[in-house]
């Protein structure tokens, strides 16, 4: 069967596809993002390093904004070599890998069921109608026939991913994805026809991403904000574009591109977006305080320094007409990257954050979250256990700490 073959830069602050029916003018918007990483052992097992070869990988993810037909991105942002989709589905999750069987669609690029996409670039799949409310779950399905080598992914999900040896694509029930594990592959994006607009991305690191939350069930906090909103009846799409350890100034090969580089293709790209939530350099800050291998690079980050990223970023934002809000970083008394140096620098940053107006609106996470008793130290009902990320109950805390209307 034909195979459609796509180069797409990757970098850009605008991606374009030319294999991908662009669907009425202005209507397709993201309803659920998430950023993209190169290969790395991760912080639990996962199958990036391996990659895949005659093996189908179904993928749940649940969207904060609905529509009426869908779209799905992949990347091969950091492959070694040309990665073929051999053919894929998609449709409204039932439980687990289950699929409603009724709402089982074929995905197509450009017309054909595979697609090959060089290192460094992404797909755009043709429209496919259906329908999803939002909090409601779509599960995407991969087959992928040739050997892919290390495969591009974002390493905490906090969602289950299956896989099943052979094309297991047209498979509504679940019982042939017997290995899991929580991360996503390839899977970059799904857009959706119908939806409302106005989408928040949620920008930073792990406690962005949901690191201390609960797998499969939804509680990081941008997914607490995206309910909070609807409840006070103004809903609004919320992209997490967290994660766990990056850094504001220096790349990592285990937490990803820095927030300077990865800001574009992460925020500015996705449609429909009309504010960021920036929230970022506990880890600049951490790092530079242990000498361990994992927390490579280290550099000594000065407070100015991380400003000056924070200005970069709040500049691109205003360029592109967004809201941008900042977020103050949490307490961190008793984590491993804890000390006197690393305490003053937070709550240098964070007076700045505060009183600066550099921003368009706070978010005080900090205040939502800290110890009564201690400023320096995270609320223990919030704490995950390592004394820096929050709980579920701190998650949702540092939610109800935004001020709807600034959004």
């Amino acid at each position: 069967m034909a195979t459609a073959t796509v180069a797409v830069a990757a970098t850009a602050a605008v991606y374009t596809n030319t294999t991908a029916d662009p669907g009425p003018a202005n209507t397709w918007n993201t309803a659920w993002a998430v950023p993209m990483q190169q290969p790395s052992i991760g912080f639990e097992p996962n199958w990036s390093l391996d990659g895949f070869a005659d093996q189908t990988v179904r993928q749940v993810i649940r969207v904060t904004g609905g529509g009426t037909a869908a779209r799905i991105t992949l990347s091969n942002q950091f492959g070694p070599g040309d990665l073929r989709i051999a053919d894929a589905t998609i449709g409204r999750t039932e439980d687990g890998a289950r699929v409603q069987p009724d709402t089982l669609r074929p995905l197509r690029f450009g017309g054909t069921s595979s697609a090959t996409i060089a290192p460094g670039q992404q797909v755009t799949s043709d429209s496919a109608e259906l329908r999803l409310a939002p909090f409601e779950s779509a599960t995407v399905t991969l087959y992928l026939a040739d050997k892919t080598g290390p495969a591009t992914f974002h390493a905490q999900g906090y969602a289950s991913t299956y896989r099943a040896t052979g094309d297991r694509v047209a498979d509504t029930g679940g019982a042939a994805f017997t290995e899991t594990t929580h991360s996503w592959y390839y899977l970059s994006d799904l857009e959706m026809t119908g939806g409302t607009g106005g989408t928040i991305v949620a920008f930073g690191d792990s406690i962005t991403d949901g690191f201390g939350s609960d797998n499969d069930a939804n509680n990081r906090y941008p997914d607490a904000l995206a309910g909070r909103l609807a409840a006070a009846g103004t809903p609004r799409t919320v992209l997490n574009a967290g994660i766990g350890g990056n850094m504001i100034r220096s790349d990592s090969p285990w937490f990803g591109e820095s927030g300077l580089h990865r800001f574009d293709r992460d925020v500015l790209a996705k449609r429909g977006v009309r504010t960021v939530v920036v929230f970022g350099g506990l880890n600049d800050i951490g790092f530079s305080e242990v000498d361990l291998p994992t927390y490579k690079p280290n550099p000594q980050v000065t407070v100015e320094q991380l400003i000056e990223g924070h200005r970069d970023l709040i500049a691109r934002a205003h360029r592109a007409g967004l809201t941008v809000v900042g977020a103050t970083l949490l307490p961190m008394k008793g984590a491993e990257y804890y000390n006197d140096t690393s305490a003053a620098k937070i709550r240098a940053l964070n007076a700045w954050i505060r009183t600066s107006g550099e921003y368009d609106a706070v978010a005080d996470f900090h205040a939502a979250v800290v110890d009564p008793a201690d400023p320096e130290k995270l609320n223990p009902a919030f704490d995950s256990g390592d004394h820096k990320h929050p709980n579920a109950a701190g998650y949702a805390a540092m939610a109800a700490a935004f001020d709807l209307k600034t959004l």
